[in-house]
C-alpha cells in the first residue's frame, strides 16, 4: 500500500497510475522470496512505486495546469543508478512510452523500445505498458460501451419497502482509509448499498475487481447477499469504461442486476424511487480543457423524465458529479472573467425534471469533501458525499469558499469533516425510507469508529 493516494483529474495521468501500480505487484509477486539485506526485509514495490508515479503525476499535472512544478532528474539510465533511483528513471521511461501510445507515435515507441532493452527495468515494466495501449484507439481514449436509454427500456429495480440505503463517494481506492469505512457500513445492516463512482485510478478491470468488488464481497456479502450499485465517475471512464461496464454485470444477480451506468432503484411500496443518473460520459477530458461541462445525454434525460412522470411518490436523485459547489469553480469565465459556482447543464436538466415533479433531494460525489447545503439554484437538499477515502491533507482547505462568484451555496456547519493525522475525515450517508418520510444521516469515520455528524428528515 503506498503512502499517500493521490489521484489528478487527467486521464492519461490516471492510466499512468494504473499501469505503475500493476508493474508494481506483478516485481512483487515475482519475488515474494526476495533477500533480506543487512537493513531487513526489502520494502514492496506495492508501497514504493505507486508514490513514484504519484510524484511524476503531480509533476506533469502542474506543467499541464500552470501550477508550480520541479523539472525531472538529469536523463540517468537504470545502469548508472543504485537500486534505489532504478525505480524513477523506470517510471520516467513509462511516462513517455505511454504518451507515445497514446498519440500513436510508431518511431517513439521504437525508439523507446531499444531504450529498455539497454536498460535494466524489470521486463514488467514493457510488458504492463505494451498491454495498457488497448485503452487508446487511432491516439484518443478508446471509445466507452455506454448503454443507450433505448435498450434499457422502462426497467426499475424494485427494493424493498422502508429500505435502509448506504450512499458512498469516491470509495473505490482499495486503501485502508476506504476499509475502514466499509466496515462501518456493514455495522449499519443496510439493504442497499449505492456507490457514487470513481474506482481509481482510472477503472481497470483488475481495479474494479480488487478495489472494488473483492473488498465488497468479503466484508458486505460474507454472509448474505447484499444488493450494490455504482454509478459512473470520471475515473471510471478514463480507461474508456471497460472495467466499470464489465462490473455492473457481475455486481448483482438478477432481477437486481444493474442495466447500464443509469439506473432507477423503486420501492416496494411506491413511496421511493432513487434515479442515479450518468454523469461520468461526458467528463473525459483532464482539467486543462478550459470550461468542459459535464451532462446527461439527451434519451438518457428522457429515460429519467419517464420514471419521474410515471411515478407517484416521491424522488431522489444521485450522480457523480455535482449540480453546484462553493468550493470549486465549474466551467468557462464568462466575457468578465467570471465564474460560476453551477454546472449550468445540469441545472437545465434539473430544471425539466422538476418540471414534472418536485425532486426530494440530489446526492453527488467527485468533490472529495462531505458538504451539506442550504437550499440553492432551486433544489432544496444538495448533498456531496464525496468522502468516501480519498485522503485530502488539511492544507487543502478543502471548506474556504470560492471568491468573486456572483452566488454561492451556503454550507450547514454541522456538515465540515474533522481532521486527524493531517488530512480530513472519510465518512457515508445512510437513508432510511419510512413511508412517506426519508431519514437522512451523514458520518464520518475517527479513530473511536463512526460519528454521526448530521441528521434530518425530509418527505
Amino acid at each position: 500500500m503506498p503512502d499517500s493516494f493521490k489521484t489528478f483529474r487527467d486521464p492519461l495521468l490516471s492510466i499512468y497510475q494504473s499501469a505503475v501500480s500493476e508493474v508494481a505487484k506483478k516485481i512483487d509477486n515475482q519475488k515474494k522470496s526476495a533477500s533480506r539485506s543487512r537493513l531487513g526485509v526489502q520494502r514492496s514495490m506495492a508501497s514504493a512505486l505507486p508514490n513514484v508515479a504519484a510524484d511524476i503525476a503531480e509533476r506533469e499535472y502542474d506543467l499541464l495546469t500552470g501550477g508550480e512544478t520541479s523539472a525531472p532528474g538529469a536523463a540517468l539510465t537504470a545502469r548508472e543508478l543504485s537500486k534505489a533511483g532504478i525505480a524513477k528513471v523506470c517510471a520516467e521511461w513509462a511516462l513517455r512510452y505511454l504518451k507515445a501510445q497514446a498519440r500513436r507515435d510508431e518511431q517513439a515507441l521504437e525508439q523507446l523500445k531499444s531504450e529498455f532493452t539497454a536498460g535494466t527495468c524489470d521486463p514488467a515494466w514493457l510488458s504492463t505498458f505494451e498491454a495498457y495501449g488497448r485503452y487508446f484507439e487511432d491516439g484518443k481514449r478508446k471509445a466507452t460501451p455506454y448503454v443507450r436509454a433505448a435498450t434499457v427500456g422502462p426497467k426499475t429495480i424494485e427494493i424493498k419497502a422502508n429500505a435502509r440505503i448506504a450512499l458512498m463517494g469516491d470509495w473505490g481506492t482499495g486503501a485502508p482509509p476506504a476499509i475502514e469505512v466499509l466496515r462501518c457500513i456493514a455495522d449499519e445492516h443496510a439493504d442497499v448499498i449505492v456507490h457514487l463512482g470513481d474506482i481509481y485510478y482510472s477503472g481497470t478491470p483488475e481495479e474494479c475487481q480488487i478495489n472494488f468488488l473483492d473488498p465488497i464481497n468479503a466484508i458486505l456479502r460474507k454472509d448474505k447477499a447484499l444488493p450494490v450499485f455504482s454509478l459512473s465517475g470520471n475515473h471510471d471512464m478514463y480507461c474508456g469504461g471497460v472495467g466499470f461496464y464489465d462490473l455492473i454485470t457481475k455486481l448483482n444477480p438478477a432481477p437486481m442486476t444493474q442495466p447500464a451506468s443509469f439506473f432507477c432503484l423503486r420501492s416496494a411500496d411506491e413511496r421511493w424511487q432513487l434515479l442515479a443518473m450518468d454523469t461520468g460520459l461526458h467528463d473525459d477530458n483532464p482539467a486543462t480543457v478550459a470550461g468542459a461541462l459535464t451532462y446527461v445525454e439527451e434519451d438518457e434525460l428522457a429515460w429519467h423524465c419517464d420514471r419521474i412522470s410515471e411515478f407517484n411518490g416521491r424522488t431522489i436523485l444521485l450522480s457523480h458529479h455535482q449540480l453546484f459547489s462553493a468550493f470549486s469553480p465549474i466551467g468557462a469565465a464568462d466575457n468578465e472573467g467570471k465564474q460560476s459556482a453551477i454546472n449550468r447543464l445540469l441545472l437545465k436538466a434539473f430544471q425539466q425534471m422538476m418540471a414534472i415533479k418536485p425532486v426530494a433531494a440530489w446526492f453527488w460525489g467527485h468533490e472529495h469533501t462531505l458538504s451539506i447545503y442550504e437550499p440553492f439554484a432551486g433544489l432544496e437538499r444538495g448533498r456531496c458525499l464525496g468522502h468516501g477515502a480519498v485522503p485530502v491533507s488539511v492544507i487543502d482547505e478543502i471548506y474556504r469558499p470560492l471568491s468573486g462568484l456572483p452566488a454561492t451555496p451556503i454550507l450547514i456547519e454541522q456538515s465540515r469533516l474533522a481532521t486527524q493525522g493531517g488530512v480530513y475525515n472519510h465518512g457515508y450517508a445512510l437513508l432510511s425510507l419510512e413511508s412517506d418520510l426519508c431519514r437522512a444521516k451523514y458520518y464520518q469515520t475517527t479513530a473511536k469508529g463512526r460519528e454521526l455528524m448530521y441528521q434530518e428528515s425530509f418527505r
